[in-house]
């Protein structure tokens, strides 16, 4: 007997496996393949298993529903269209919040037009929106966000700490406050996240993106190296003008 169910609040590898090993300590349950792209647990039982029964074995974190009975030939086809998503589809959600944030940033800084005015606004902007994101699963972020940035993973504290340090980086930037050091950190922090970021490119690991908290599904890598990339070119510019003045 197999049946095929909704699993929500996976966001990592360590959930999958979470979810499969504590659905396996299940006496009726011989098998469990867990589908982290299509949030999704096939599940082999000797006798059926009530899903209130799959939910106590489950962290508070995860919730499980069920869906219509199917067979392996149907988990194929949900994973392979799962995969022929395209990942500019996928990264959409994150194109959006940029554009927002330029539009935003041009329109407070247009009259009369101040280049640096309107990166100080963008950076300020980007970092208050993207810790907002981090701050609406302060559990469920650190998790995923020590899966590839070097610090987080020697100091799991830091994923905690990090939405409260973007929080004051944006409004280090917006209000002005102390520009050279709110560039300085930027350069730093950011730079030890592409770190991470870039080995998991090569290495071609499929994280999700923690750039946004665990609200959005995004591929992890390609997303944070985008933000990142931004974030850093600007920080570079802003520091170099600030150095020649």
């Amino acid at each position: 007997m197999k049946h095929v169910y909704n699993v929500s609040g996976m966001t990592c590898n360590n959930c999958k496996a979470s979810v499969e090993e504590s659905l396996s300590n299940l006496e009726q349950v011989k098998e469990v393949s867990v589908n982290l792209k299509a949030k999704t647990a096939t599940i082999k039982m000797t006798s059926h298993v009530e899903v209130k029964t799959l939910q106590d074995a489950l962290s508070d974190k995860f919730k499980i529903s069920e869906q219509e009975e199917t067979n392996v030939f149907n988990s194929d086809t949900n994973e392979s269209d799962v995969e022929k998503k395209s990942e500019l589809k996928q990264l959409f959600p994150l194109f959006l919040i940029f554009g927002y944030l330029i539009i935003a940033s041009i329109l407070l800084n247009y009259k009369p037009w101040d280049v640096s005015g309107f990166m100080l606004d963008f950076m300020g902007l980007f970092y208050i929106v993207f810790s907002f994101f981090k701050l609406l699963d302060l559990k469920g972020f650190p998790e995923s966000f020590r899966m590839y940035d070097p610090l987080a993973k020697v100091l799991p504290i830091y994923g905690w700490v990090y939405p409260f340090i973007e929080l004051t980086l944006g409004l280090m930037f917006l209000m002005r406050f102390q520009i050279d050091i709110a560039l300085i950190v930027t350069l730093i922090v950011l730079g030890i996240t592409t770190v991470g970021v870039t080995k998991a490119l090569f290495s071609k690991t499929t994280i999700q993106c923690a750039c946004l908290g665990t609200a959005l599904k995004l591929p992890m890598t390609k997303a944070t190296f985008i933000e990142n990339s931004v974030m850093i070119i600007m920080a570079i510019l802003m520091l170099s003008n600030t150095l020649a003045s």
